[in-house]
Order: structure tokens, then C-alpha cells, then sequence
């Protein structure tokens, strides 16, 4: 499925999909407010085969098909405190 990926200014890491280049009837219109000016990062051939970097593309497939928009969040942040105990713990 064909799809165009736009960014925010307002949050990195946040992405919105959608299934028409431009089209953003879709999307509801509270999202669009909170997203901001949605900026284009790429248009894309998606398949279930492909790879995402922070997003099932199984699920954002699901969502472009039945929604017609998937919101990619950003991941949540890593606590370095709560690594390193884990990581000293497995190495006493």
C-alpha cells in the first residue's frame, strides 16, 4: 500500500500516516490541531514485509485500512538510572 509519512514540529518522534498524499479528510480533526503543520518526510510502498523503525507495519497497515490514518508516537524515553541498577544487578 502506497502511504506518505509527515512529521511535527511540535513533538519528535511523532509521524502520521496516512493513505493519500495531502488527504487528511481522515484524520480527526483534534489530532490535526495537536499535530500542527504536518511537514512530508517520504511516500512509500508499505507491505507487512517491510521494517519500520519504531512501528508494527502489520498494524499501521491495519490502521491505514480501517482509519485511514496510523499516529506513530515517540518511544518513551530511556531512565539510564533504571538501566544501569538492572545492568549492575546482572553483573554482581
Amino acid at each position: 500500500m502506497l502511504c506518505s509519512i509527515y512529521k511535527t514540529n511540535k513533538k519528535e518522534g511523532m509521524y502520521l500516516f496516512i493513505s493519500r498524499r495531502e488527504d487528511f479528510s481522515q484524520v480527526p480533526e483534534t489530532l490535526l490541531s495537536m499535530f500542527g503543520q504536518p511537514k512530508l518526510v517520504v511516500t512509500m510502498n508499505l507491505t507487512e514485509a517491510r521494517t519500520l523503525a519504531f512501528a508494527d507495519s502489520k498494524k499501521v497497515l491495519e490502521n491505514l485500512t480501517t482509519a485511514g490514518y496510523y499516529l506513530q508516537m515517540p518511544p518513551p524515553p530511556v531512565d539510564h538510572l533504571v538501566e544501569y541498577k538492572k545492568w549492575r544487578d546482572e553483573n554482581k
